[in-house]
């Protein structure tokens, strides 16, 4: 890292062959010479993010709450991130909100909750129905998503579009 003083950061699993880590790093807001307030970040591990960036805001608050989100939206945006390759290896399990990606069809009645930005065809694997739900696993057991198939009443209303 360049000289970045760090406030923030976060180790990611990369499950790749062999695994790597991803650091992520929130650095101290400063003044710019124009009265705008920055926030240096940087992304190591995952391609294209392995430079110190910045973004900028009104006041040091502003700045960092907008380098928190550049963070998660590159991270979670990732392709390593839509391939389900990250994993926070001291996160305790359940213990983090997760990012989903909900499609609802309102004319139908249904609404599919997914764990990651794209599933392919062929990926699930197995589907296990239960009521007014269907859920989809990938090959490794894990839960690729879950359709709703009474979206009016099982939809959660802070999913709701």
């Amino acid at each position: 890292m360049s000289d970045m003083y760090e406030i923030a950061h976060r180790v990611l699993a990369l499950r790749t062959d062999p695994p790597r880590d991803v650091v992520v790093t929130v650095g101290v807001p400063y003044e710019e010479p124009t009265g705008e307030w920055s926030c240096p970040y940087r992304i190591d591990g995952l391609d294209g993010w392995e430079h110190e960036r910045k973004v900028s805001g009104l006041d040091s608050l502003e700045a960092i709450e907008l380098a928190m989100i550049t963070v998660r939206a590159a991270v979670t945006g990732s392709h390593e991130a839509r391939e389900g390759l990250l994993a926070w290896d001291e996160e305790p399990a359940g213990q983090r909100p997760r990012t989903v990606y909900v499609s609802v069809d309102s004319a139908r009645n249904l609404a599919y909750i997914a764990m990651k930005h794209e599933i392919v065809p062929g990926e699930a694997r197995r589907q296990v129905v239960a009521e007014d739900i269907v859920l989809d696993y990938g090959d490794a057991g894990q839960l690729l998503g879950l359709e709703l198939t009474d979206a009016a009443t099982l939809l959660p209303a802070e999913l709701r579009i």
